[in-house]
């Protein structure tokens, strides 16, 4: 089994990816949430025009697969460089993000709901 990186050690490989490059002045907040809503479409692009069905089997083709991964890899890096920039902690974030939304959206039924 391949052991999964941390979130701090990606972000720095790729600030390090970065840096060797001399693409610093080009990541900006602007430009990375551009470069990051590009990459969200290029994912969407796939999906365009399956239908339902196909869209759930959309894995079992290799070829599509791996479309799909690199497409939900780049949308990631993007988002984690983005974050790295505003000094955003993406998963305190989202954690903060799903506690309001259980507030904001309790569950049918449940008591106190209507």
């Amino acid at each position: 089994m391949t052991e999964h990186p941390d979130l701090a050690g990606l972000q720095r490989r790729l600030a390090e990816f970065a840096a060797a490059r001399h693409w610093q002045p080009f990541h900006t907040p602007k430009n990375l949430a551009s470069a990051l809503s590009v990459e969200a479409a290029e994912l969407l692009e796939i999906f365009q025009w399956l239908t339902p069905e196909q869209s759930t089997a959309v894995m079992s083709d290799p070829t599509t697969a791996h479309r799909v991964t690199d497409e939900v890899a780049d949308v990631l890096a993007y988002l984690l460089q983005f974050c790295q920039v505003l000094n955003i902690d993406p998963l305190a974030a989202l954690a903060e993000k799903i506690e309001r939304n259980e507030g904001r959206f309790p569950v049918p039924g449940a008591e106190g709901t209507t």
